[in-house]
């Protein structure tokens, strides 16, 4: 759908660079997007201002959904991280509902309810979703080697057994991501997140529950199955390597043309200092 005729992009953006790296490649490719920076997530340090813009609350749909529909946006793609609103603030918004128990379920389920949630309220207000992989593929980790570090030979094995893993996990809405080492699964991502999970496995290996002959052990990421991914892509970037290298990884290797590379230039330079290979694989 790039550049289509007729379309308009709008972009709901949380905290973090990958909002505006969208917008960035939506303007390589001669569109005009409009961003609506969420209040107390967009970066003042990101270039908002390089943009049409405007600022809403994420609890203030109907301020949203006005600002989209005057500026003509015919399609959104929602980006970056916000906090999950507590059950209060999320009836604050029941009205925009049909029934006040179907806000009641995705309030009391997992993130993927919710997120099916706000896509529905979109949907209903005649705006279509999409996903970055639709509108900026150049955003995707591509399959193959990323920066100067290559794998270690044990890793193909280590990664298998990692997709597989991630492919049972899914089925319980669980997280996207696992640390695995020499045939084991060390780590599974829960509701904490990627970085909480590595900093469990560093903390694994200085108590010495975990001890690894060499440095071996390999974060793998990839969506979960059946995830729409027209929302909460797994992620990678600098951050992810500064976790990673703190808990004594020797790389990182993720689902192909699923996984968001954010702040490319940087995480290649971290990853290169830190000696962390990164890899893309087409996971089978």
């Amino acid at each position: 759908m790039s550049g289509a005729v007729g379309t308009q992009i709008g972009i709901v953006a949380g905290s973090g660079a990958f909002p505006f790296e969208i917008a960035e490649a939506l303007s390589a490719q001669g569109q005009d997007p409009f961003v609506v920076g969420l209040r107390g997530f967009v970066s003042r340090d990101q270039p908002l201002g390089r943009y049409r813009h405007a600022v809403a609350d994420m609890l203030d749909p109907q301020r949203i959904i006005r600002l989209f529909r005057e500026n003509g946006v015919t399609s959104i793609v929602l980006a970056g991280g916000v906090a999950r609103p507590g059950p209060m603030a999320l009836l604050s918004i029941y009205t925009f509902f049909r029934h006040r128990d179907e806000l009641r379920r995705i309030v009391s389920g997992g993130d993927d309810k919710i997120l099916r949630g706000v896509i529905r309220l979109f949907e209903e207000n005649a705006f279509r979703v999409v996903g970055v992989d639709e509108i900026a593929p150049s955003l995707l980790v591509p399959e193959g080697l990323i920066g100067g570090c290559h794998a270690p030979e044990t890793a193909a094995a280590d990664i298998a057994l990692a997709f597989a893993c991630l492919r049972d996990m899914g089925r319980y809405d669980l997280g996207q991501g696992v640390v695995v080492a020499g045939g084991r699964v060390l780590a599974m991502e829960g509701p904490e997140g990627t970085d909480a999970m590595l900093e469990r496995v560093r903390a694994m290996q200085k108590n010495r529950r975990v001890i690894l002959e060499t440095r071996s052990a390999i974060l793998v990421k990839a969506p979960k199955p059946g995830q729409d991914r027209r929302v909460d892509l797994p992620a990678i970037g600098p951050r992810t390597i500064a976790a990673a290298k703190a808990a004594g990884l020797a790389g990182i290797a993720v689902a192909a043309g699923e996984v968001v590379l954010v702040e490319r230039k940087k995480l290649i330079e971290a990853a290169d200092q830190a000696g962390l290979f990164i890899k893309g694989v087409v996971a089978s």
